[in-house]
């Protein structure tokens, strides 16, 4: 399998560190962590970041608004996003897919899930892996 760079951003480390572990279960081991969307924007800044899995409700920038500013960045606009989140109303739902996540996941969830989640993902867009 490619290596891609994850970036995991979550509030909670417990939840970061969780899902590191299951990415790492299913071969996904390069992964860097944020604590809130503004964190993330400026690891995405920073280097070289393949694909975000991005939690909902944060302090400082929350997980759509997050969405909302990669999706506005014509660098970025592309980025393979994945919401893991507990919100999971059809109006959330909406919500996230409006914003054009590529995918949602309900926590709990497992490791197989994910991998099925990023893998799904992976098919449908461009990812460099150089």
């Amino acid at each position: 399998m490619a290596s891609i760079k994850i970036l995991i951003v979550d509030d909670s480390i417990t939840i970061r560190r969780i899902i590191t572990n299951a990415l790492k279960t299913v071969g996904f081991t390069d992964t860097t962590e944020a604590s809130n969307g503004k964190e993330a924007l400026e690891k995405l800044q920073a280097g070289k970041i393949d694909f975000i899995i991005t939690d909902w409700n944060m302090p400082e920038m929350n997980g759509l608004d997050l969405i909302k500013e990669v999706r506005a960045h014509p660098v970025h606009s592309t980025m393979p996003i994945l919401m893991i989140t507990t919100r999971g109303t059809e109006h959330d739902v909406v919500e996230a897919l409006q914003a054009k996540v590529n995918s949602y996941i309900m926590k709990p969830f497992t490791p197989q899930e994910l991998k099925e989640k990023i893998e799904g993902i992976l098919k449908t867009v461009q990812v460099s892996t150089e």
